[in-house]
């Protein structure tokens, strides 16, 4: 195929249809390869979405909210960040994830969040705030310095990365959603 160059039809009708199939097989590559990028790309979850581990409506309850993007394509959907990390951090989580995303709360309301997704391992997270989630305490996420440290001084807290979160800083408690995390 290296050698392979497309002439005009007239010239050698062999080598034109030989072109023609390179360049539909590059084509179907090419649509696979995007494919794969779109089921990365954050959803916003509909009015009835519910938290794939207590089965509670997201929309119902305050602070960030969290999905992950599996390969297959199905997201799960997670009614704060705590959830979405001990679901990633549990050792029997065996899924293949295409993404992680949670909410920019430097952008989006903290009593009713929407939109504002962005990668969860780029993002910064307020661990021992103030402000609670659907279950207690969460960790809000933001995606730049300056949101994240504006949000300490008012609520307090410690700023950390994606990886210093760990198991843990992971305190799901005597929740119906601890209950539904060890279960799965």
């Amino acid at each position: 195929m290296s050698n392979m160059q497309c002439k005009p039809m007239g010239e050698d009708r062999y080598a034109g249809r030989k072109c023609t199939r390179f360049v539909a097989i590059a084509t179907m590559l090419l649509l696979a390869a995007c494919s794969q990028v779109l089921q990365q790309a954050a959803q916003e979850p509909g009015a009835d979405a519910a938290c794939a581990l207590d089965g509670m409506a997201l929309k119902d309850f305050p602070g960030p909210k969290a999905q992950i993007q599996y390969v297959e394509g199905k997201p799960d959907f997670f009614c704060n960040t705590m959830e979405l990390f001990a679901v990633v951090l549990a050792p029997e989580q065996k899924r293949a994830i295409a993404g992680l995303f949670v909410q920019d709360m430097g952008k989006t309301d903290w009593d009713h969040p929407s939109g504002h997704w962005i990668a969860a391992k780029t993002a910064l997270y307020v661990v021992g705030s103030k402000k609670t989630g659907s279950m207690g305490p969460t960790f809000a996420s933001f995606s730049d310095a300056q949101g994240a440290a504006a949000f300490v001084k008012k609520e307090g807290g410690q700023v950390v990365t994606f990886k210093q979160v760990g198991p843990k800083m992971v305190n799901m408690g005597d929740s119906a959603a601890h209950d539904a995390a060890m279960s799965h």
